[in-house]
């Protein structure tokens, strides 16, 4: 197989900003949905996944030689289901109310798009470093974008960040002000949309700053 591609380094640089999972290629976007009502079923989330990508990375990667053309999907999904029920089994063992909270998003990781996508596109065709770098710079821009759109659901909604209060106090005057759309499903998606449309208003000006001046 081909193992010309970006180097690690590179794959690092581009999970975290430029190829961003949620803002630029807008993968695995249930979880980022689902899950952003609080941040700390977010982070639990972001860490299944981390833990998931890292892993099935790793195994395509050191056994891409022998993939077979038309069994790569099929040990690809089988790779990543091994993984997401240990994930699973450990939360279930270790966090049991969160594993509750998350329900059935934690198995779905089988089928996120962000894992099939990163084992298809690096890690069965370059070296495990390689791999492991792109599986962990996309791992935490994934983390970022369910990071930014928690915070801002739970602000919003609860005044608290990871469930400490920091404003909109229950028993005050201000607790009126609390934004509970934010914390419903129709929130996840107005959320989403500021964020996409904030992404790419900064994405435009930093175009615009860098491309050369035209004199008239």
């Amino acid at each position: 197989m081909p193992t010309d591609g970006p180097t690690p380094l590179e794959r690092f640089i581009n999970g975290i900003l430029p190829e961003n999972p949620v803002y630029r290629q807008l993968l695995g976007m249930c979880p980022v949905l689902a899950v952003t009502s609080s941040m700390k079923n977010a982070m639990t989330m972001a860490g299944a996944v981390a833990f998931v990508l890292i892993c099935a990375n790793i195994i395509v990667s050191l056994i891409r030689n022998r993939l077979q053309p038309h069994l790569r999907i099929l040990v690809f999904t089988l790779t990543i289901a091994t993984f997401v029920t240990i994930a699973d089994r450990v939360l279930a063992a270790f966090m049991y109310s969160t594993s509750k909270e998350l329900g059935p998003y934690i198995p779905l990781i089988i089928v996120n798009c962000l894992i099939i996508c990163r084992c298809e596109v690096c890690a069965s065709k370059q070296g495990v470093t390689t791999a492991t770098f792109d599986a962990v710079g996309q791992s935490l821009g994934f983390a970022i974008g369910l990071a930014t759109m928690a915070s801002m659901r739970e602000l919003l909604a609860n005044g608290s960040w990871f469930g400490i209060e920091m404003f909109w106090l229950e028993g005050t005057a201000s607790e009126k002000y609390r934004w509970a759309l934010m914390g419903l499903p129709p929130g996840a998606f107005f959320s989403l949309g500021i964020l996409l449309g904030a992404v790419n208003w900064i994405t435009s000006l930093k175009k615009k700053k860098c491309s050369p001046q035209l004199e008239g």
